[in-house]
């Protein structure tokens, strides 16, 4: 399947979920915190086990910067050695994806995105959530809390997440498993600010 492993190089999951060219401006941390802005930045991996042949289908792992205003959010994925891969932008009307070489495909919401880009659904809105340590407003089911009343797993949309590791802003390690018929899609998250 081609597209779907070529949305895996690009973006890297998700997940559930770019940056525009390499000569792009990278998005810059905010300098100071203002509430209505959220970021993260650290590193992914994304592993697509393929049941029908029993093995690794597709793996990707590199860099990301998630900046999330409320009204917008930007995740830039970025390769290991740190040039931009794509930009994925997020509005209340739409959900972009910008390849590095300035193609791009754009969808009603993070979904359906990830759904005209891979021709299946899977649901990768949670995500905005499920990063700052919260669950998305739908469905959860099997939630577990930490001594300290904070998130440590949960299942929804598909999704069995792990939280762990929490600063001031949520967690720092997310992993993600999504088992499907025929293939197994793990994310892990490491954040590093």
């Amino acid at each position: 399947m081609k597209p779907f492993k070529q949305f895996f190089r690009y973006v890297g999951a998700l997940s559930l979920i770019g940056l525009l060219a390499a000569c792009a401006p990278a998005l810059k941390q905010p300098t100071t915190q203002d509430e209505a802005t959220y970021s993260r930045a650290g590193r992914f991996a994304l592993n697509v086990w393929d049941k029908t042949i029993d093995r690794n289908k597709d793996a990707v792992q590199g860099g990301f910067l998630w900046l999330d205003t409320r009204q917008r959010l930007e995740l830039d994925l970025r390769n290991p050695l740190g040039s931009t891969l794509a930009r994925v932008s997020v509005t209340p009307d739409s959900a972009t994806l910008v390849h590095a070489d300035g193609s791009q495909v754009t969808a009603e919401n993070p979904d359906a995105l990830v759904a005209e880009v891979l021709g299946s659904e899977i649901p990768v809105s949670g995500l905005r959530y499920w990063l700052k340590g919260i669950v998305a407003p739908a469905k959860v089911e099997l939630e577990q809390r930490d001594a300290q009343g904070r998130l440590g797993s949960f299942t929804q949309a598909g999704w069995k997440v792990t939280l762990s590791d929490y600063d001031h802003k949520g967690p720092r390690k997310l992993g993600m498993v999504r088992n499907e018929t025929f293939q197994t899609i793990t994310v892990r998250l490491v954040i590093n600010e």
